[in-house]
């Protein structure tokens, strides 16, 4: 848990966006030195390996505001030459940081014990124009270094 909060502490640190009506706090909201919110994204550094192929990775994200459409937090694990999605998270965009768990069983290419990369995005899909088809917006991406035992 210790591990997860420094991420996060880190990555709203780093993190810029316009300054918001409010300061936050009560509400559960936080903000950087600034005094600003923004969406973003964090990748715990471990990740899961069950014996029937079945690949668990998680993190943070806080993300804003999701009126235009809805926010998924996707995640793609790479080891060597194997690539594979891992699931996929409806987030809940009201300022506070919450956690995400994305889960998939990969049997083909197989993924073995030991040092991975993950990237994790959290994009929200809009419908512009008069097509009604969901555009993809990138609100935040990670990529980070994961151990899978």
């Amino acid at each position: 848990m210790r591990v997860r909060f420094a991420l996060a502490v880190t990555a709203l640190v780093a993190a810029t966006a316009a300054p918001l009506a409010h300061a936050g706090g009560a509400d559960g909201r936080t903000a950087d030195p600034a005094g600003r919110f923004a969406d973003l994204l964090t990748v715990d550094r471990a990740g899961l390996l069950g014996a029937d192929g079945t690949i668990t990775l998680s993190g943070t994200y806080r993300c804003l505001d999701d009126s235009a459409g809805p926010v998924l937090v996707g995640s793609t694990l790479r080891q060597q030459d194997r690539s594979a999605g891992i699931g996929g998270t409806r987030a809940v965009c009201d300022g506070a940081l919450h956690t995400w768990t994305n889960t998939a069983v990969v049997k083909d290419p197989a993924y073995q014990p030991g040092d991975a990369r993950v990237e994790a995005t959290l994009t929200q899909l809009t419908t512009q124009g008069g097509l009604g088809l969901p555009t993809p917006g990138l609100l935040a991406a990670e990529e980070a270094p994961v151990t899978l035992a």
